[in-house]
């Protein structure tokens, strides 16, 4: 596990496009800074910066180039074959590439929040923020992750998910909210560290137990699309 590990962090961070995702952390950092020095009141910029920006756009971008990159990428170019062909269960591949995605996820989102959390309101708020991103960043990473595995378009329908169903009826019908991984984070985070800047219609029991069973459950899909692929020779 620690050789795939390893393989699967030296491809993510050789490779030029996981580099295109920090402006939008810094961009994130950036306004953040900005509307501080401007004396910005923080229910003004607060919600649309740490929400429309870092739990909208910044955690489920950045965990959908990485989520689908930790193994689609090796799929385009063929050299999964040569981690398919090594003595070992489909789940000790899955579940190291899916720890890195999380894991960089996390670290790449959370950091950022913190900063712009502790700008807004105070550190409890930052810590409350980047603790619901690192959760976010694993029911993301999974579900993008099993995606790679499910269809030969998994950005595509990555996108979908977080522009159509996150942003577009997420905002505008309320009964999909339960769904919306970026809900969760935000009850999540409105628990930890109780404010006015967040609002969402989620429970936090709903908002925990959801993200576990995503997390888990794709996770499982995963690894079963795997083990067909590796059979099979391609994905449907």
């Amino acid at each position: 596990m620690s050789t795939v590990t390893w393989i699967t962090a030296r491809g993510l961070f050789g490779r030029r496009r996981f580099l295109l995702l920090l402006p939008l952390p810094l961009l994130l950092v950036g306004l953040a800074v900005l509307c501080r020095a401007l004396a910005v009141p923080a229910a003004d910029w607060g919600p649309p910066v740490l929400v429309g920006l870092g739990l909208a756009v910044v955690l489920p971008v950045v965990a959908l180039v990485i989520g689908t990159g930790v193994l689609g990428a090796e799929i385009d170019d063929g050299t999964v074959v040569h981690i398919l062909t090594k003595p070992l269960p489909r789940w000790q591949i899955v579940l190291p590439k899916l720890a890195v995605a999380t894991g960089v996820t996390a670290v790449t989102v959370a950091v950022p929040l913190l900063v712009a959390g502790a700008l807004a309101e105070s550190v409890r708020l930052g810590l409350g923020l980047a603790a619901a991103a690192a959760l976010g960043a694993l029911a993301y990473s999974a579900l993008f992750l099993a995606l790679s595995l499910v269809t030969r378009r998994p950005v595509l329908l990555g996108l979908v998910y977080v522009l159509i169903w996150e942003g577009l009826l997420g905002n505008f019908v309320g009964g999909t909210r339960v769904l919306s991984i970026q809900q969760w984070v935000i009850a999540l985070a409105d628990r930890l560290a109780p404010t006015e800047l967040l609002s969402t219609t989620v429970s936090v029991p709903v908002a925990a137990v959801l993200t576990g069973l995503v997390a888990v459950g794709f996770t499982v899909l995963a690894i079963d699309r795997l083990r067909s692929y590796s059979m099979a020779g391609e994905t449907s």
